[in-house]
């Protein structure tokens, strides 16, 4: 029975089994599990219904099928976007992009100290805060809803942007490269239905960024002071100053 088994075939279930994976993590993170159930089951009822006589079932789940997959490219654009976004990141294909200018260590060291000042700064004032920094996918879409800085990272500077009566206050921050693209920005909503209830529109936002690019959240809460920060979709709640230091630089050189 297995003796025409071979190693393609072998490549082959591994392929299929960590790209159903894949997605099954990808929609839980979304929220769209049932979806997923949903699309496994049809699958499973297509398979047995093509190797049973059943024709007239067979030729309505063919129908489905091939409808059903313009229908999910419509509904899903945006995990599917993510995806190719998060291939083409992959260090596996990151090759030729080491021998390009690479930040050392001591250079983030330098922008990134003045984000954890502002932050420390704006936790004990209760101003509310949420900056991003891009990593290796790009964030231009969103850069383009807000403000244009293009400024050095400054702690003073990120404490005038998210002042109170400050214009540029309810939007994010984002920075690429130990510099300030833009302010006001406005980023996806998250809609993780395990997301606490207490946390608010900016934590939510913090967390839509992530579940869509590779870039690392800080959040400063208005209510409560405290500094949270969001990667790939999770999120570390209640940082102190060492270990938002630690968590960022970690996350950054991932």
């Amino acid at each position: 029975m297995f003796e025409s088994f071979g190693i393609i075939d072998f490549i082959d279930i591994a392929l299929a089994s960590a790209l159903l994976l894949y997605l099954y993590l990808t929609m839980k993170k979304s929220g769209a599990i049932n979806v997923f159930l949903g699309i496994v089951f049809l699958l499973v009822v297509f398979t047995v219904l093509r190797i049973s006589r059943m024709t007239l079932m067979k030729g309505i789940f063919d129908t489905i099928i091939s409808q059903g997959v313009i229908i999910l490219i419509i509904l899903f654009q945006n995990e599917i976007r993510h995806f190719l976004s998060d291939v083409g990141s992959n260090r596996s294909l990151r090759f030729f992009k080491r021998f390009m200018h690479k930040p050392s260590a001591a250079d983030k060291r330098k922008w990134l100290m003045p984000i954890i000042y502002a932050c420390m700064s704006m936790s004990k004032s209760k101003t509310g805060a949420l900056i991003v920094v891009q990593k290796s996918t790009s964030l231009s879409d969103f850069v383009n809803t807000g403000d244009m800085i293009d400024a050095k990272v400054n702690n003073r500077l990120l404490e005038n942007i998210f002042f109170k009566n400050s214009p540029l206050h309810d939007g994010a921050v984002i920075i690429s490269d130990g510099r300030i693209l833009a302010a006001g920005c406005i980023l996806p909503v998250s809609h993780d239905r395990n997301l606490p209830r207490y946390l608010g529109l900016r934590h939510r936002s913090a967390l839509g960024i992530t579940q869509e690019s590779d870039a690392v959240a800080i959040v400063v809460s208005e209510e409560t002071g405290n500094i949270s920060c969001a990667y790939k979709g999770e999120i570390f709640l209640k940082l102190s100053s060492t270990e938002l230091d630690h968590k960022v630089s970690e996350l950054l050189n991932e």
